[in-house]
């Protein structure tokens, strides 16, 4: 799940660049406030990357997700870019937990001897 986690929060970490480079066309936001706000916004996804997987990170990441939902109040894409990386980050838990689960049982499997893993397998 962390890695699934991490890579959408990585992502995110363009995408805010980026919507920063558009907010920097908006006359009424200075270019410090744009920077400082994208600044702390492209730390904390890479800070999250960090503890994606933990209890807070997720809840963490679900705040990031709504702050890239809001931030269409300046970059109207980002309503829908916002909506598409919450789809995103559902997935990645969604999915990510899936994935641990089958790692979890086919360890189980191994470990008991009842399966040997292949040539493959590492």
């Amino acid at each position: 799940m962390r890695m699934l986690c991490s890579t959408t929060l990585l992502a995110e970490f363009f995408l805010i660049g980026f919507a920063g480079l558009v907010a920097m066309k908006d006359p009424d936001l200075t270019a410090t406030t744009v920077w400082t706000v994208c600044g702390v916004l492209m730390a904390a996804s890479l800070l999250l990357c960090r503890i994606a997987g933990q209890p807070l990170g997720i809840r963490l990441g679900w705040g990031l997700q709504i702050a890239l939902v809001v931030s269409g109040v300046y970059v109207p894409m980002m309503f829908v870019l916002g909506l598409c990386f919450g789809g995103l980050w559902w997935a990645s838990l969604h999915f990510g937990r899936k994935v641990d689960e089958a790692k979890a049982r086919w360890a189980a499997l191994s470990e008991d001897g009842t399966v040997t893993p292949g040539p493959d397998a590492a």
